[in-house]
Parts: structure tokens; C-alpha cells; sequence
């Protein structure tokens, strides 16, 4: 009678150690990848609203997006079999960021796109407005600065020792008459929060003049507010998880619709992309083939794209063989016109 075989403990361990090992190695393991792939394509209508707007669109304006992940093996074996994936090198376009920073400057760029989006469309309308400043946004801290504690990116500077901080004047202003080594009150608004914090000032230097003075040791943007003159045509956003400037065009044609008689969209769905400025000048994006795929998913009638990046976007439109019409634009303009002349969808 043969004796059973007892499992070997140390076997064992050993393999469970080489299973969590893979794991790791396969799911968590961090590369210095991205992969990028098509995203969505959104309506903008529900972010968007007028106050007494014309309610009138049978069509939708919708913005487009590019799904970005930050890679492990697993997925860069998987994009290696989807010719909608894209992998590129996490400092090619985050530089020096670390992950809270390059958030918070997409962040920073999206709130840039709806104000120059409202400043666009108010001129194409000729409606009167006007520009405040809003708040201070935290964009990065110092890894060697004394207050990294006390910041994170994407805070929201309100007041310091209790009298509003809404610009980088005022702030000047606050400070002026302070020393280096003084302690200061700072209220902070972080994911909708308050958060008060008591931050010592730490020498600053003026690149132009190399002079020294008392700040906070953090890198700061000024956010703002454009005021109609009528407030019947207030604009409101709403929140959104999205970042980057890229829908700063259908972010223009949505509110110009809302603003105007009529319904521009004419019953057809309508994506784009591109950045826009207060003049309604359309620059280029990056991302163009994968929101291209996202736009003909939602079954877009009409793709408007920067002209610097149509060479771009038509070859990914051809490969797929999408029915949208791809229309190059250099300005707003451009788009309007072409949208006027459309007859109704069906």
C-alpha cells in the first residue's frame, strides 16, 4: 500500500509568491506608457445652459473626447491588438508632472475654453460683456517648497487672513506688506470643500528683476468670470470630469445657438473639436483619429475639425469609412456659415 504524498509547504509558497509576483509585474507594476483610444462623443446641451435662451434644437452639438489611461503590461498587450490604441511615452505629454498636476492643468485649460467659448460666442451675437476675475486656481507645488503640506493641485485660493484673493494683484496687494517667515490664513476650496490652512511665506524671486518677496511657494493661475451686460444672457456649466481645451468650438456653437433665434443645428448631429479664442479663431488639438471613431460611434452627421488638423482626420475617417462630413474650419465663422446654408435634416 502506497503512502500518500503530503503537498510541500515550501512548494507552495513559492508558488503563490510567484503568482503575486506576475501579478503585480502584469497589473500594477507601473510603465512609462500611456494608451490613448478613441473616448466619447457628448452632448453638450445638458452642460450648457442660457438664462431666457431659445429653446429651439432639433439637433445635437456634441464634443468629443480621447480616453487616456496610464498603462500596464496588460494593457499594452491588449492595445498591441487594437488598431484604435496608441501608446506613447508619459513624458511626451506630461513633461515633468506628476499625475494630481497634469489633472489640474486640464482642469485649468477646460475652465480657459468655456470663457474664451462665452467671449466667442457673445462677439459672434453682439451682445455686450464683460471680464472679472473669478478666483485663484492652484496649478503645481514645488516638491521643495515649505507648503506642499498645506496646497494641493486643482485648489481653489479664496481668501487670505480673511479678505478675498481673486487675482494675482490682489494677492500682491495681500502680501505687500508682509515679510518673509510670517504666518498667514488661507482658505482654500478643494472638491467643493473649505479648507483652512495656516502657511508660512517663503521667499519668492521675480525673474525679471531677481529681487526677493513673500509668497505662498505655489504656482498659481487666475480664473475668469465674463459678465453680460444683460443678465438674460448669463451663461452657466456645468461640472464636468472632462479637461483640456479641445471643445471650445461646439462649447461656442451651443451657446450661439442658445443666444440666437433659430436652431443652427438643423436637426443633425453635429461633433467637432478645436480650441477657440475670444475672436473665434480655431486652433488645432491633439487626438484628432481617435475622435473621429468616437464621433461615427454616435453616428455624427457633420465633424467639424481645426484645418491644421484635417490631413489628419481625413485619413482615420477614410480608413474607417464613416459617412459624417468632414468640414475643416479656421475660425467660427467658418462653422456657422456652413451651418446656415444646410437645409433642414430630412
Amino acid at each position: 500500500m502506497k503512502k500518500s504524498v503530503k503537498p510541500n509547504g515550501l512548494k507552495i509558497a513559492l508558488y503563490l509568491l510567484m503568482v503575486g509576483v506576475m501579478l503585480y509585474v502584469v497589473v500594477y507594476m507601473p510603465t512609462p506608457y500611456l494608451v490613448y483610444q478613441p473616448g466619447s462623443a457628448e452632448e453638450v446641451r445638458p452642460m450648457i445652459n442660457v438664462e431666457k435662451s431659445d429653446p429651439a434644437e432639433e439637433g445635437t452639438f456634441m464634443m468629443t473626447t480621447v480616453s487616456a489611461s496610464y498603462a500596464n503590461i496588460a494593457l499594452l498587450m491588449m492595445s498591441a491588438f487594437n488598431p484604435n490604441a496608441e501608446v506613447v511615452k508619459k513624458a511626451e505629454k506630461m513633461g515633468d508632472q506628476n499625475k494630481d498636476e497634469y489633472a489640474a492643468t486640464q482642469v485649468y485649460y477646460m475652465n480657459s475654453s468655456q470663457s474664451s467659448a462665452m467671449e466667442a460666442a457673445y462677439q459672434e451675437a453682439g451682445i455686450d460683456y464683460s471680464i472679472e476675475p473669478a478666483y485663484v486656481f492652484v496649478m503645481s507645488i514645488s516638491e521643495n517648497s515649505a507648503n506642499a503640506e498645506h496646497f494641493r493641485p486643482g485648489d481653489k485660493l479664496i481668501k487670505i487672513d480673511g479678505q478675498p484673493a481673486k487675482d494675482n494683484e490682489k494677492i500682491a496687494s495681500l502680501l505687500s506688506g508682509k515679510s518673509i517667515g510670517d504666518v498667514v490664513s488661507v482658505e482654500l476650496e478643494r472638491k467643493g470643500k473649505t479648507v483652512k490652512e495656516q502657511v508660512q511665506l517663503v521667499s519668492i524671486k521675480d525673474e525679471k528683476t531677481g529681487a526677493e518677496r513673500p509668497g505662498l511657494g505655489v504656482m498659481i493661475a487666475t480664473m475668469q468670470s465674463v459678465e453680460p451686460a444683460n443678465p438674460d444672457h448669463t451663461i452657466h456649466f456645468a461640472d464636468t470630469n472632462i479637461g483640456g481645451p479641445s471643445a471650445g468650438l461646439i462649447f461656442t456653437l451651443e451657446i450661439y445657438n442658445q443666444l440666437t433665434d433659430g436652431d443652427l443645428s438643423k436637426g443633425y448631429r453635429v461633433a467637432g473639436t478645436g480650441t477657440i479664442d475670444k475672436s473665434g479663431a480655431v486652433g488645432p488639438i491633439g487626438g484628432v483619429k481617435h475622435k473621429i471613431v468616437a464621433a461615427d460611434r454616435k453616428e455624427a452627421d457633420i465633424f467639424f475639425v481645426p484645418q491644421k488638423n484635417y490631413e489628419e482626420a481625413k485619413k482615420r475617417a477614410d480608413r474607417i469609412k464613416t459617412d459624417m462630413e468632414l468640414i475643416p474650419v479656421e475660425d467660427l465663422q467658418d462653422a456657422v456659415d456652413y451651418l446656415e446654408q444646410l437645409p433642414p435634416k430630412g
